[in-house]
């Protein structure tokens, strides 16, 4: 039962992740890759990564904007 339980948290996490890099891509007006390679250069894609439970249940706006406000804290600022 645990087995199945995991597999659909990984689902999850694997469907809000595939979610939100476009949504960040679009957001910003920037391509997905460079959307992934800027996620991941600056830490949000870590901040994703470990708190994705926590974003995916928050409104769309304010979870971008947490992902950003790590990245601009690790230095990544764009337009």
């Amino acid at each position: 039962m645990e087995s199945s339980a995991l597999d659909k948290r990984t689902s999850d996490k694997v469907a809000f992740i595939s979610f939100i890099i476009p949504e960040f891509a679009a957001a910003f007006k920037i391509s997905m890759p460079e959307a992934y390679r800027y996620l991941v250069q600056y830490g949000g894609f870590d901040f994703l990564d470990r708190h994705w439970w926590a974003l995916h249940t928050d409104n769309k706006y304010w979870a971008l904007l947490d992902i950003y406000d790590v990245c601009r804290e690790n230095g990544g600022y764009l337009r």
